[in-house]
């Protein structure tokens, strides 16, 4: 059965545009369809740069309608919208303002492939995320469905004033052009040992492709259902009405609009008093405490001051395996992986070598899973010291 494959590039114009989305798309183009696919013959819809919602939505349905296999490559960036918090891919005409109303639900997209069945779709994902998106993510994943395989990665924001490549995308297409398609989980595993230590302190999609239901097989993965309304109690049936109570302010809400409002100095005394705090209350090895510790290293990334960053994931990272936690362990290694990515954003010579000699010590404990961590340390520690200050 022919396949069908979706070429998605999504960014803002102007001051906007984190990521040079539409730069992938030569690149994915020049891959046999067959091979973007993983079936003998296969039809391509691709999408540059759209503008209107809608109009990304009647695509979807209209791939999401095909009978086979459906495979389908976004690069773009996500955003917040103001009103419901909910993660959207932007579009052209999107700016941090208009996210609600310019920009592409992430929800549509689940929702429109939550009826295939399941193993039959494939999503490659190479996003960038603001600001607030990078800080959503902390407590959120990004839901793309439970019977879509999804794989790819969110990089955070890039520094000011810079504008990011789809280098795993591009990876992804590279390999391909090869002409074979290595399963989807070797080729995900391909892409990021190419990507080495750029990739470091990306959120890293891994979902495997649900098993098809067959008899006496595996079972499907459940259909997605959307949450119903809570029921509300009807009025006049003598429920005494209650004064209406304040609901507790969420810390988060407070630090996110410090951050967006450019007071990165006052994000950081709020988010230090509440790690404070969860230390004395529950122990500062307590994940309460680490994670106010992590929420103020992502404050540091956004106030550009990698040093600090690094700083402050290192000491998370020897505080869980003071703790007890193996080395091996996710958090570990995501703290250890994050470290190691604002270090490489380190521009001055004396604190990176300071803090590029504490993570080589680390990365004998943590060499984490993406090979030549380690190295990659070393040999940059070398060329610190081969170069004059």
């Amino acid at each position: 059965m022919p396949g069908t494959v979706l070429l998605l590039a999504a960014s803002p114009v102007g001051k906007s545009c984190l990521v040079d989305a539409a730069s992938v798309l030569p690149v994915l183009a020049a891959v046999p369809p067959a091979v973007l696919s993983g079936t003998d013959t296969a039809n391509v819809v691709e999408l540059a740069d759209p503008l209107e919602p809608q109009a990304v939505l009647t695509r979807l349905r209209a791939v999401a309608a095909t009978p086979g296999p459906l495979t389908v490559f976004v690069a773009g960036q996500l955003a917040l919208d103001r009103r419901q918090h909910l993660p959207h891919l932007a579009l052209a005409r999107t700016t941090p303002a208009t996210v609600r109303y310019t920009a592409l639900p992430w929800q549509w997209i689940r929702e429109e492939f939550r009826l295939r069945s399941p193993g039959s779709t494939t999503l490659f994902l190479d996003l960038h995320a603001d600001a607030e998106m990078w800080g959503w993510l902390r407590t959120h994943a990004l839901d793309s469905g439970r019977n879509n395989a999804v794989f790819g990665r969110i990089a955070p924001p890039p520094s000011r004033r810079t504008v990011a490549s789809p280098a795993y995308m591009k990876t992804i297409a590279t390999i391909l052009r090869s002409g074979w398609r290595p399963p989807v989980e070797q080729l995900h595993q391909q892409a990021f040992i190419r990507l080495g230590p750029e990739a470091y302190g990306d959120v890293v999609l891994t979902v495997p492709p649900a098993p098809v239901a067959v008899p006496g097989g595996f079972a499907p993965r459940p259909p997605y259902r959307p949450e119903r309304p809570r029921p509300q109690s009807p009025d006049g049936l003598g429920v005494p009405a209650q004064p209406p109570q304040q609901e507790p302010v969420d810390p988060h809400v407070q630090v996110t609009a410090a951050v967006q409002a450019g007071r990165h100095q006052e994000a950081d005394t709020l988010a230090l008093a509440h790690e404070q705090a969860a230390g004395q209350a529950h122990g500062p090895a307590s994940e309460q405490a680490l994670h106010w510790s992590e929420v103020r290293a992502d404050l540091a990334m956004f106030a550009r001051d990698s040093a600090r960053s690094c700083r402050i994931w290192l000491t998370v990272a020897e505080t869980r395996l003071a703790a007890g936690q193996a080395p091996d362990s996710p958090a570990v290694e995501k703290a250890v992986d994050r470290a190691h990515h604002q270090w490489g954003q380190v521009r001055d010579k004396a604190r990176a070598q300071e803090l590029g000699a504490l993570l080589a010590e680390l990365r004998t404990r943590v060499p984490g899973r993406r090979p030549g961590a380690l190295e990659n340390v070393r040999k940059q520690l070398r060329e610190l010291q081969a170069t004059p200050f």
